[in-house]
């Protein structure tokens, strides 16, 4: 596959399953194997996690969009560079809803192989998320 074939999986991952949360067509776009090299702990590091977790920060905001800011190819890798709003309407990891909104922003590097992510590596900004969801304090605010 081209470098531009395999931007395009990864655009549609992130469209499908973290914009509209189909996720059925996850399946078409991910591997069966695939591995999630960041998976967040108590979800296992496969599509089933990825799931879960994709559907997590869904119900925790409805209204998340992910758009994308930057694309790298090079062989079989795909670079995104990734901001996500939404606003806090449901439970995540445990916190109650603030009902705040919150602007995130992150790197994801994937491996494609037959057409397919087989691999992910993914970080992104939790700490600024926390704190504008107002659970932890900000450099400079009181607790």
């Amino acid at each position: 596959m081209s470098v531009e074939e395999n931007k395009a999986i990864s655009r549609k991952g992130i469209e499908e399953g973290f914009n509209k949360g189909n996720l059925a067509v996850l399946d078409q776009i991910y591997a069966s194997n695939h591995v999630n090299h960041d998976a967040p702990p108590g979800l296992p590091n496969n599509l089933d996690g990825l799931k879960q977790f994709i559907g997590m920060y869904r119900a925790a905001f409805p209204d998340l969009h992910t758009i994308v800011d930057a694309q790298i190819g090079e062989g079989d890798k795909v670079v995104t560079r990734w901001t996500a709003t939404g606003t806090n309407k449901g439970s995540l990891f445990g916190m109650p809803a603030t009902n705040k909104s919150v602007t995130i922003t992150g790197i994801t590097i994937e491996r494609i192989a037959g057409g397919k992510i087989a691999e992910t590596w993914n970080t992104y900004d939790q700490l600024g998320m926390m704190q504008q969801l107002g659970v932890v304090p900000a450099p400079g605010q009181s607790k």
